[in-house]
């Protein structure tokens, strides 16, 4: 397998959104690939400097038999699968969760505007009051 053409799938999760704040990336990747050709994809398709690499060969689950008459229909379950823990050198890092931080940038923004009118708002909206004497009505001018 070539290493341009090896497919790095990212595992989008709260935990591995998590552990990129550290430089700390989850990806998944065929399951007969090692270390090594895993590091030279990375670096090869990302042009980032390698550190470490993790990996963890998860297999699949039995998801669901069916059983009629006694006797089994159908048995499912999922593929196996190679996850591997990459970590990148210092300032480097994968465009993996840049949208989310860009989205998450832009709500922040929103949300002060949001705020800053309200405050506007409110400030306007107060009745005014008097102090001291009180404003004379038609009929005490009269």
């Amino acid at each position: 397998m070539e290493l341009k053409h090896m497919i790095l799938k990212p595992r989008l999760s709260e935990k591995s959104y998590k552990l990129s704040n550290s430089r700390v990336y989850v990806i998944d990747v065929p399951t007969n690939a090692n270390k090594l050709s895993v590091k030279q994809a990375i670096e090869l398709q990302y042009g980032v400097k390698v550190i470490k690499i993790n990996t963890a060969n998860i297999a699949g689950k039995a998801k669901r038999t069916i059983v009629k008459n006694g006797r089994r229909v159908y048995k499912g379950h999922n593929n196996d699968f190679s996850k591997v823990y990459v970590t990148l050198a210092e300032n480097n890092s994968l465009p993996f969760f840049e949208a989310i931080e860009e989205e998450e940038q832009q709500a922040a923004k929103l949300q002060e505007e949001v705020e800053k009118q309200q405050a506007k708002e409110t400030k306007d909206d107060k009745p005014k009051r008097r102090i001291g004497r009180r404003a004379k009505t038609d009929k005490e001018t009269a």
